[in-house]
């Protein structure tokens, strides 16, 4: 795990030590409030970009942000191991599975805010107002035209089309991201037609499965496969050249499809059950999801702001999708299920 601070600029910081001098004068002028001025984030988001987001937020309002990066499941479980002891005060994951986790172990506390009902969709945020979602990413349908007709894969169904059976790659079923893709299409197709979906699918499966998204494109684009399933910013992030120029000129073998409708996941935040600092932490979600926010933390990593189709280039090249009407508290509530599904199926 790694810690960051970030802190406000030159006017806030003097503005802070001329409070605490006054403190040593009139120790009952709000000196408690002055040394509460600061906001604990566990983040499952490993970008380096975010740490200039919360930056900003800390210039903005003087409030420090104090950062703690691991995965996901290793955050949840230490919230679960630190209890009432923790020092977290927002919990930052990404996928349904895991913020819904989070929230049904108690690990997150209701929160109300005129500005997160503005900000974010209701699809995209907890009805038990326990998450906020702030970024959003499509698991999209990448083709190596020189294999696969493109014209000839419009929706996951048409995964399980015979003529691909030994040109479809996909992830292993532990990664969270296929969970929620097929818990997403339980809630559409039902549990018996999202397992007939899974069954056929999986049978066009060329081995071994990917342990990566990244992996997987790179196969794609090298005429392993013909076609997989990905979150759409990894193949973004190729095409720009963020992963070196190697890996750019391979990504133009590779031809990225939006589903219609789109399977939509997001990342999501939530105050700590335990939070010390509640105020500040609900200030700093109200930041992110604001449209100026979201965009912010979207921009660099090609991810898609909540309320608009994005401004990277290569996003703009992608063409303009429709997201499904799955809500991400019913895919979250279906995971089990999907699990199930794609052990039973044979998605190893």
């Amino acid at each position: 795990m790694t810690s960051k601070t970030y802190d406000g600029g030159m006017k806030s910081k003097a503005m802070l030590k001329l409070l605490a001098g006054l403190c040593l004068v009139a120790p009952l002028v709000g000196c408690t409030a002055v040394g509460a001025q600061e906001v604990r984030v566990y983040s499952g988001r490993h970008y380096n970009t975010d740490r200039q987001v919360f930056k900003r937020f800390s210039e903005k309002t003087g409030i420090k942000v104090r950062l703690i990066e691991a995965t996901g499941i290793s955050l949840v479980e230490r919230l679960k191991r630190e209890g009432s002891n923790s020092k977290a005060d927002v919990i930052l994951l990404v996928d349904a599975a895991r913020i819904n986790d989070a929230a049904n172990a108690g690990l997150l506390q209701p929160a109300q805010s005129n500005k997160l009902k503005r900000n974010i969709p209701a699809r995209y945020r907890d009805p038990s107002n326990r998450w906020f979602g702030l970024t959003r990413r499509v698991r999209s349908i990448i083709v190596n035209p020189k294999l696969i007709d493109p014209s000839t894969i419009n929706s996951y169904d048409d995964l399980s089309k015979p003529e691909l059976k030994g040109k479809l790659c996909l992830r292993k079923r532990k990664n969270v991201y296929n969970q929620s893709l097929v818990a997403d299409q339980i809630v559409l197709k039902g549990q018996a037609g999202a397992t007939a979906w899974v069954r056929s699918m999986v049978g066009n499966v060329k081995q071994p499965f990917f342990s990566g998204d990244t992996s997987l494109i790179r196969a794609v684009g090298q005429g392993k496969c013909g076609v997989g399933v990905v979150n759409h910013y990894y193949l973004a992030r190729m095409q720009a050249g963020d992963n070196g120029k190697g890996d750019q000129e391979l990504a133009k073998n590779v031809k990225l499809i939006m589903p219609n409708p789109a399977h939509v996941n997001v990342s999501a935040a939530g105050i700590a059950t335990s939070a010390q600092n509640k105020r500040e932490a609900l200030k700093l979600i109200e930041f992110l999801s604001s449209p100026q926010g979201s965009q912010a933390l979207a921009g660099p990593t090609h991810e898609y702001p909540l309320t608009s189709q994005g401004s990277s280039n290569v996003l703009k090249q992608y063409g303009r999708f429709t997201p499904d009407n799955v809500s991400i508290s019913a895919i979250g509530a279906n995971q089990k299920k999907a699990v199930q599904v794609m052990a039973q199926a044979g998605w190893r």
